[in-house]
């Protein structure tokens, strides 16, 4: 059985990115790094392999030919294989619904028996790809993932909702976002980005899949977040009650 892992390469967490003069976020000499969620379910991807439950973990991404260094990456964290699916000047404006349906088409190609994504990617916070996926293969889903085992011809699954966490199992084949508490990322060592080279690492158009969609979504405007107030002291616990009056927090909560 193959495992294939939907990856983005975003802004690195650890860079604070400022919205320019223009209304848009310029990533030039920004650091880019692999999606953390992305990364956690990749890392589960790999534990599967190692136990036996699969065969081939393979790593995709949609984009420009920079962005291998994403499929670089997980490759030298185990992946067997990755494939870029170049989108060109498309790129810009690839919303959740062309990507799921660029991934759609590669998988009329190519047998997978799991598609494992992480839930969302942080810089659009969209998480939609995996749901929209799973819609166009009639795939079952499951979303917000913080456990995956195999089980017999399907999968047991552990997701957090606003309920708590709910366990599922899914029959056959599935499509599973993965939380960051799914699996902890290993690290990549100095041989095995050496050996990431010598992997295979297959370059798509996305002409040939049926090209890319006409956007479904289109951002009106972008800022900055709004400067974050000082905070206040209080001498006791009454006039810590006062101030949280004041503020109507309790209203807010539907306390």
């Amino acid at each position: 059985m193959r495992i294939l892992v939907p990856v983005k390469r975003v802004v690195d967490p650890n860079v604070r990115v400022r919205v320019n003069a223009a209304g848009s976020i310029d990533t030039t000499g920004l650091k880019m790094s692999l999606n953390p969620f992305d990364e956690c379910a990749l890392e589960r991807a790999l534990q599967l392999k190692e136990a036996g439950v699969a065969s081939q973990v393979t790593a995709l991404t949609c984009g420009l030919p920079a962005h291998q260094d994403v499929l670089r990456t997980a490759l030298a964290m185990g992946a067997d294989d990755a494939v870029l699916i170049d989108t060109g000047a498309a790129t810009a404006t690839l919303d959740s619904p062309a990507v799921a349906r660029l991934v759609a088409a590669h998988m009329n190609e190519v047998g997978y028996g799991l598609v494992l994504c992480g839930k969302q990617a942080i810089d659009g916070d969209v998480g939609g790809v995996a749901a929209m996926l799973a819609a166009l293969l009639g795939w079952p889903q499951a979303l917000n993932a913080s456990a995956l085992d195999a089980a017999d011809d399907g999968w047991i699954v552990s997701c957090g909702d606003d309920a708590g966490t709910s366990t599922w199992q899914l029959d056959g084949p599935a499509v599973v976002s993965a939380d960051l508490r799914l699996a902890e990322p290993r690290r990549v060592t100095l041989p095995s980005i050496v050996k990431a080279k010598q992997k295979p690492l297959v370059t798509l158009e996305a002409a040939a899949l049926g090209g890319v969609a006409e956007p479904h979504t289109r951002v009106l405007t972008l800022n900055n977040p709004p400067v974050r107030k000082a905070g206040i002291k209080v001498n006791d616990v009454e006039a810590l009650l006062n101030a949280l009056a004041g503020q109507r927090v309790f209203e807010t909560v539907g306390a």
